[in-house]
């Protein structure tokens, strides 16, 4: 029992090490913390966890499920937060992690919807991520000054950037299926959107527009960008010299969602179609979806 414990703190402590911030206790530049010696690179072989080969035989029922994480939700925050850029490279939003990439080209493809029939280009993106309008006096200055909008100063101008604090949730699209072969239920993440105000009815109306409903603002496809969250770090409030990865926390489910649509007959509707102006139903009607996939599981061992 002891030499065991001794492993299971060895392995513990060996683990902490790599995730850890690296090189801060033995900087002498505030430029030194986290950069890591030849060693330590040629040693960090850290890949995200393959996912194991299914075939389609294997399956035995799966469904499709879309869910709203409410970044609201203490549970979530972890996705949310730092809403600023002012706390180093290692504390990042995912928001900010997928945006950053997106203009850098690591993210090469995002999609307008979730099916992924249509390709966004970086063009359309920034301008749904981007809005500006001119004021009146913007106008009145143009008329009199017989100016284009290019050469207004930006004075006359209203402009609207999403920012990380505007993400309020996110949505995700998962595959939940029972491998026969290895008997049990199983779920693999396929999609994920940040959803935001409207940027054109933001800069239009204002911040507080009742009409303004959060809407997707990009569609990835997850199992595409997995190493880029594999490398970003979200926050561990147990334990800052163990944090955890943006896809391991997303794969293990350490967030909490709500599912607002299933794949079925009438076109994959949402709940709130067919459940009408009612939260609390609509709520309930979410559960019983969930429960209907549960449930299945263990029906398999039911004689």
């Amino acid at each position: 029992m002891k030499l065991k414990s001794f492993i299971y703190t060895g392995l513990f402590f060996a683990s902490a090490s790599l995730y850890a911030q690296s090189n801060i206790l033995n900087a002498k530049i505030p430029e030194e913390i986290g950069m890591k010696t030849e060693a330590e690179l040629l040693l960090d072989n850290d890949k995200p966890l393959e996912y194991g080969y299914v075939g389609d035989r294997d399956i035995l029922f799966s469904k499709m499920v879309w869910e709203k994480v409410v970044l609201d939700e203490r549970v979530n925050f972890p996705l949310y937060f730092p809403v600023d850029g002012n706390l180093g490279d290692d504390r990042k939003s995912l928001y900010q992690v997928l945006k950053e990439n997106l203009e850098s080209g690591m993210i090469s493809k995002v999609y307008r919807d979730d099916y992924f029939t249509e390709e966004l280009t970086l063009k359309e993106l920034q301008s749904s991520l981007k809005a500006s309008r001119v004021t009146d006096g913007g106008i009145e200055y143009m008329n009199q000054e017989g100016i284009t909008e290019e050469e207004l100063p930006e004075e006359f101008k209203v402009q609207v950037e999403i920012k990380p604090e505007n993400i309020n949730s996110y949505q995700i699209k998962g595959l939940w299926y029972f491998d026969k072969r290895q008997g049990e239920l199983k779920y693999r993440i396929l999609a994920i959107a940040p959803t935001a105000p409207d940027a054109q009815l933001m800069v239009q109306e204002g911040d507080l527009s009742e009409n303004n409903d959060p809407i997707p603002l990009f569609w990835v496809f997850y199992p595409e960008v997995r190493e880029i969250l594999h490398e970003a770090k979200a926050f561990n409030n147990d334990n800052s010299a163990s944090p955890i990865s943006f896809d391991h926390l997303l794969n293990s489910r350490r967030f909490h969602g709500i599912i607002y649509k299933e794949e079925n007959v009438y076109g994959d509707r949402e709940i709130k179609e067919y459940v009408a102006e009612n939260a609390l139903m609509q709520l309930l009607e979410s559960e019983r979806i969930k429960d209907k996939i549960r449930d299945f599981e263990q029906d398999m061992w039911s004689y």
